[in-house]
Parts: structure tokens; sequence; C-alpha cells
């Protein structure tokens, strides 16, 4: 059993333990303390060199990472278990060799190298808290006699020590860098609130609300008064979280503030800001983007969307998506060659919400996802309040137990503009392009007419049925493709709800409109069926002059 040391000697060993702990733990600059610490233990000990090693977390390398002595060995680096450093990490225990000679790891080819001749080595393990770290390797006594037991366990507390003093300074540091991540973070995401709209006045027809999932948000949206009156306004979500994210989003709303002034149309904004994209591309990032012009005197959108949610257009309690098949921006520059197609949207009383798919993926306090079905329900459940409010109490709703899973952006587009109210004993007539595209206007309007009218929600969605079943008759035979118009009349006579469609397309042969045999299997001549089960009566009547056709059907008013 080795004798203990003199109480002077340990006194002044853990002298050094102590201050040697006090050096890390103020410095801020670790690799001059350990360069330091090493010199303290090479003194202390006689030796002519000391070479500190620490693993490398990435590589399992050893890298020299301090060096006393006639040779600087800084940076080197030798692969996991090479030599007697390698070792002594690898088995966790101090190495003591008295003579380099007779030990077969050590590696003659470094000596070779330097001209530094070593003649005995004692090497301690750096690890703590079952961390291996690294090692501290002394060579040579100054006095010529090899190292002994006595030096290995002082070398072995003196490592241990630094191990813990490392530990607590990377500690420290990563703190410190964190806390310098966390002001970044609050700084980027102070300087996106700011590029966001400011508060809009409570008519204004646009409000849009965010919701950041993180510090930083990858959605934005943009709404900008222009000089003839009308509104542009947009929504994107780029894809990923983040920083990266968030530097695309300014990027790609900064963009848009400045095309919109000088591009002609939403659609032409979205090409250009995809050209952008591509030149300066972020390998796998795109933004999904919904863009637009709002007229508030016509009460008219003219919306262009690039692989964004489809908007959802409410008029008279139904939704009615307005798609778009181009994809995202920044994957492809050739299918924008032309711009991106332009869709026009009549809010005819109604508003227009765009959104990011954060709502559709967001959790109510009560059902889950919400989905596609939830969001709209939703959406439908705040209807009376103002767009503001309405916004705000929409995010309140939903559930925030647990962090978001995604940004949430919202946008609505109200039709403020003033209109008579329709009574009981009022008519409904309105005009509309014999375009498929248009059937969605039309139903909205049919039900919202009818409803007015007295009918009840089950007699509403009949005759929606059997109006929208008519135009695509209108359309389809009459028209047969060709441009024209449809003219939609409803009136109330005492109990009965009278509708009829005008088109200005050839007189169709009133003969030949004969609805075929249900149990015959082809296409066609069941939309005649449809609306005669649903409505009273269905008939052909003499046009006025200027007209066409003229289809009149009647039912009597169920308010059920």
């Amino acid at each position: 059993m080795p004798s203990p040391l003199p109480e002077t000697e340990s006194a002044s060993h853990l002298d050094l333990i102590v201050e040697m702990t006090g050096d890390f733990v103020q410095s801020h600059d670790v690799e001059a303390t350990l360069h330091l610490g090493l010199e303290r233990i090479a003194k202390r000990l006689g030796a002519e060199a000391a070479s500190l090693f620490l693993v490398d977390e990435d590589t399992g390398e050893l890298v020299c990472r301090a060096n006393i002595g006639p040779v600087d060995v800084r940076g080197l680096r030798l692969s996991p278990g090479t030599g007697i450093v390698g070792r002594t990490i690898d088995l966790g225990v101090p190495q003591l060799v008295k003579d380099t000679r007779r030990d077969p790891d050590f590696a003659r080819s470094i000596d070779a190298a330097t001209g530094f001749e070593t003649r005995s080595i004692l090497c301690a393990p750096m690890s703590a808290r079952g961390q291996r770290l690294g090692a501290i390797e002394l060579f040579n006594k100054v006095s010529g006699d090899a190292f002994t037991q006595t030096d290995s366990r002082l070398l072995q507390a003196l490592a241990a020590s630094s191990a813990l003093a490392l530990i607590n300074a990377r500690l420290v540091a990563d703190m410190a860098e964190q806390q310098s991540l966390k002001r970044e973070l609050e700084l980027a995401a102070e300087i996106q609130r700011a590029m966001l709209p400011g508060e809009l006045p409570g008519d204004s027809p646009i409000h849009g609300i965010n919701l950041a999932a993180s510090g930083v948000s990858g959605d934005f949206y943009e709404i900008m008064p222009l000089a003839d009156g009308r509104i542009a306004f947009a929504i994107g979500d780029v894809a990923g979280k983040g920083m990266k994210a968030s530097l695309l989003m300014a990027k790609t709303a900064s963009l848009f503030r400045c095309l919109v002034k000088r591009e002609a149309g939403p659609g032409a904004v979205l090409a250009a800001i995809n050209s952008e994209m591509l030149e300066t591309r972020m390998p796998g990032m795109f933004v999904t983007m919904a863009a637009g012009v709002f007229d508030p005197a016509m009460g008219r959108v003219t919306l262009a969307i690039a692989g964004h949610e489809p908007p959802l257009l409410l008029k008279d309690g139904i939704f009615t998506p307005i798609e778009g098949d181009m994809p995202p921006l920044g994957i492809a520059v050739e299918l924008f060659a032309d711009g991106c197609p332009e869709s026009v949207v009549d809010l005819d009383g109604g508003c227009l919400y765009l959104f990011t798919d954060g709502l559709t993926e967001a959790r109510s306090r009560h059902d889950g996802m919400l989905e596609n079905e939830g969001a709209r329900a939703l959406l439908q459940s705040f209807a009376d309040l103002p767009a503001g409010l309405r916004l705000d109490s929409v995010v309140r709703s939903l559930d925030d137990s647990g962090s978001l899973r995604d940004d949430i952006t919202l946008v609505v587009i109200e039709d403020r503009r003033e209109r008579p109210p329709i009574s009981e004993t009022a008519e409904f007539e309105r005009r509309y392009p014999a375009r498929p595209d248009e059937l969605s206007s039309i139903r909205a309007a049919v039900g919202g007419a009818a409803r007015a009218m007295g009918c009840g929600e089950s007699m509403v969605g009949d005759v929606v049925l059997a109006v929208d079943e008519a135009c695509q008759n209108i359309i389809r035979h009459a028209y047969r493709g060709t441009d024209g118009d449809i003219v939609v009349h409803l009136n109330r006579d005492n109990d009965r709800l009278v509708i009829r469609l005008m088109d200005f397309a050839p007189a169709v042969d009133v003969a030949k409109i004969q609805p075929r045999p249900l149990d015959e299997v082809r296409p066609g001549g069941l939309g005649t069926h449809l609306m005669r089960s649903i409505m009273d009566h269905v008939d052909f009547l003499a046009p006025p002059p200027g007209i066409g056709n003229l289809l009149q059907m009647v039912k009597r008013i169920d308010p059920t």
C-alpha cells in the first residue's frame, strides 16, 4: 500500500486543485484556461513537456488542445485508441510508462517528426459524470528520473478536477449561447411583428391575424391600400419552421410589397416572386401563397393562388372553396412563364377567408384536430362578430394546452356595400355569365333569396339543387360552350315561390326535352326527373322579346 503524502505536500496539491477549479469557473476563454492549467500541472510535477487531448464529439478523434514544452503539437489529431493517450481514455485509468522503449503502444512516429525524445510518460484520463472527455499526458521528468505512483495519484486528481471544471465551463458557455440565441430569436420575432400590418380600423374591409407556433413564424400576411382605392393583400406559408423559414418569409413579404405596386395583377406578382426565389434558391425551401386585389366599390376580388390552401367564400351560410392548380413558389420556373392564373370572385355580400394549414391542423378545445370541416364550423360559429374580433375569437377558441403544431394565419375580406333587404314580397333578380365556375355564386345567391322569402332550410336545399341542375342544362345544352348569360329571377307569390331562369341562347325544341326512363343506364336526361321531383311545377314558357328560353319552376313555400 503506498505511503501517504506529507501533510504540507497534500495541502500544496489541494491548493493547486482549488486554484485550477477557480480559474475554470471564472474564465470566459476555455482554451486559455486549459493551457494555464496544463502549465501549472507540468511545473508542479516537474515535467519537460505536457499535452492535453480532448475527444472530438463528432469524429471521436483525439485532438491536442493545449501543449507545454519545446515542440508545439496543438491541433494534432489522433485516431481513437491511438498511442498511450488513447489507451488511457479507453481504459479510464492512469498509465505510468517508465520506459517508452518497452511499451508497444508508444507512437514513435511523433518523436521522429518533432525531434523530441520521449523517455517516460505519465497519462491520466479526464472523465467526470460518466463522460470521457480526454486525457492529460506528461513527458519526462526534468530531474531525469521516471514518474512515480505518487505523481500518478496527483495527476489523476488534477485531471478529474480539470474534467469537472471543463464540463461546468461548457455548460456555462452553452447557457450563454442559448441566452444569446434567445435574444436573437426575440429580436427576430419583434422584427417580424413589425413587418405585419398594424392594427386596422374596425370598418376596414380586410383584417388579418398571425399566431406563431414558436418565437418566429414562417407565415405572413399583407394588406396594402393602393392609390386607386383598391386594396392588395396576400397570405403565405414558408415550408419549415424556425429562423431559416422566418428569413424566407421576410424576403417573400418584402418582394410582395415591392412588386404589387408595379406588376399588373396578383398573377404577375406571384410569377415575379417565383422567378426571384429561384435565382437565390434555398434548397428544400418553398412558399405557398395566395395574393389578390379587392375592389371595395364592386365587392370583387381578383385572386391568384400558388400551392396554397383554397380560400373559402362564405355567402348565405354556404362555404365555397376557390381552388388553384399552380405549385408553390420556388419549385418550378416554366409553369409560371405565362404568369399565375387569376380568378375573379364576386363577394356579393359575403366574405372570403384565407388561411394557412396551421388552422386545419390546430386542435379545438373539445373535438381534436379541426381539419377542413372543423375549420369551417369554427369560422361559421363566429360569423356574426365584427371581422377583427371574429378572427381573434377563432384563434382564442383553439386548444392552447400545448404548443401549436404550426403557425396560424387568417385573413378575412368582407363586402361592406349597403344592400336593400329582401322581404317576403320582394323580387330577386341577377344576371350571371353562363360558366360552370359561376354555379357556386348562383347557388349561394338563390339560397339566400329563398331563405329571405320565408322558405325553410329543407326547402332552400331543394330549391338550390333544382336551380343548379337547370343552370347546368342551360350551360351544357343551350349555349353548348359558347358565351352567354343566365338571368335568375325569384319572387314570392302569396304562398308560392316562383323561379324563372332566362337565357339568350337559340330557342330549344321543348318537345325534345323529355326525361328518359329511369331504368335506362346512360348519361343525360336525369336532370329533368330531378327538377320535376323537387318542384311542384316545371314549365317552359313563351319567352319575352330578346330572350332565348324561359324556364319557370314553382313550389309551395314550406317554412319548416
